[in-house]
């Protein structure tokens, strides 16, 4: 009988559903303040999950979700950035 692997479980800042690490898009701030998108899950710096949907997205713009996470001011283009950059992903996953 095989030992089943733990899947690592991370919950939705914006909606606070847990989900597989892999369906949910990582959020990075790392050291030299730049937050991106990190599809791998494995760049420096402090880290925030999101659903991998552009509604978990808006509704974190809305409630400035982000900026409760990394504890500092995250402007509106850095929104404006994550928002496309998630919509380049989907587009990617979708071919």
């Amino acid at each position: 009988m095989q030992k089943q692997k733990k899947v690592p479980q991370r919950k939705c800042i914006v909606c606070q559903t847990r989900d597989a690490k892999k369906g949910l898009i990582r959020v990075v701030k790392n050291k030299e303040n730049e937050i991106f998108l990190d599809p791998t899950g494995r760049a420096n710096g402090r880290g925030a999950y999101v659903c991998a949907n552009q509604e978990c997205m808006t509704k974190a713009i809305k409630s400035k979700a982000l900026n409760r996470a990394f504890r500092t001011d995250v402007d509106d283009q850095v929104y404006e950035h994550l928002l496309s950059q998630l919509e380049k992903l989907e587009e990617k996953a979708g071919e």
